[in-house]
């Protein structure tokens, strides 16, 4: 597993990715921080984890309606035990942004 480090809203990040995926590793976050870069200028400094919420629920309804423009059903709503996982998993991510947000 190789390591990328990225940078969103000026903050380096580290990333685990597949071998030989460095480069699209870096293309995303780029993407991504281009994203939350402008959800910062429309709504000012509203804190790192925020910024990156909102600008992943907007690619993420991007990418929902690019998917209803090909015809494709959305995705079933994902059953509760996921759902949990999903809720933790989030949970997790958010407490290791606002920790590495700490330290930086």
């Amino acid at each position: 597993m190789a390591t990328v480090t990225v940078e969103v809203n000026g903050r380096p990040y580290a990333v685990g990715c597949a071998d030989g995926q460095e480069e699209r590793v870096r293309i995303l976050a780029k993407q991504f921080d281009n994203q939350v870069r402008a959800v910062a200028q429309d709504v000012g400094h509203v804190g790192d984890l925020r910024l990156f919420l909102m600008s992943a629920l907007i690619l993420a309804d991007e990418l929902h309606e690019a998917r209803l423009g090909e015809g494709k059903a959305p995705a079933a709503p994902p059953a509760p035990a996921a759902a949990e996982g999903v809720a933790e998993a989030l949970n997790a991510v958010a407490a290791r942004i606002e920790k590495i947000a700490q330290n930086i």
